[in-house]
């Protein structure tokens, strides 16, 4: 049975505090709207991930949590140090790690990592706005499997203003 790999790019972050670290930096107003409908829509969609990993950093896992919260994932958030700010290859690496029974994973990360990693799995170039989400099927049948390589094809992309 082939694999569904989703990537969301965390929802907008706030800049309000100069002196935040780009690891701390919170969820702004807008992405804390954002990331709880991209959950929804996952639950409407009946995508519910079976896990979701996601980046280390502050609006990462916000997001992932508030993602997790309205479509019902069960279980925690895997945090992943790799996925912060990361290049493909290291999304492909936590990605390989996990169990091969996860039939739908959901990766939160960060640009210009997520989009790379996108337009590597696919062939097709797309701007990753925040909150944005792809949906790729692979033609994996474990995700030890996986490489920069694989042949995914994009089953769905959306972006948050398109939804209300």
């Amino acid at each position: 049975m082939p694999k569904t790999l989703m990537l969301l790019r965390h929802a907008k972050s706030s800049w309000k505090d100069p002196g935040c670290s780009d690891h701390d930096r919170p969820l702004n107003k807008r992405g804390q709207k954002a990331a709880p409908r991209m959950g929804q829509l996952l639950r409407q969609q009946k995508l519910v991930p079976d896990r979701i990993v996601s980046s280390t950093a502050v609006r990462a896992r916000a997001t992932a949590r508030a993602v997790a919260e309205e479509s019902g994932v069960e279980g925690e958030v895997q945090l992943s140090p790799e996925l912060y700010l990361a290049a493909p290859a290291s999304y492909i690496d936590v990605l390989r790690r996990l169990n091969g029974d996860l039939e739908r994973v959901l990766a939160v990360g960060h640009n210009p990592g997520i989009e790379s990693l996108l337009a590597r799995l696919t062939g097709q170039e797309r701007a990753m706005p925040t909150a944005a989400l792809a949906v790729i099927s692979l033609a994996i049948e474990s995700w030890d499997e996986l490489s920069v390589h694989a042949a995914g094809e994009l089953v769905c992309f959306w972006r948050p203003k398109e939804l209300d």
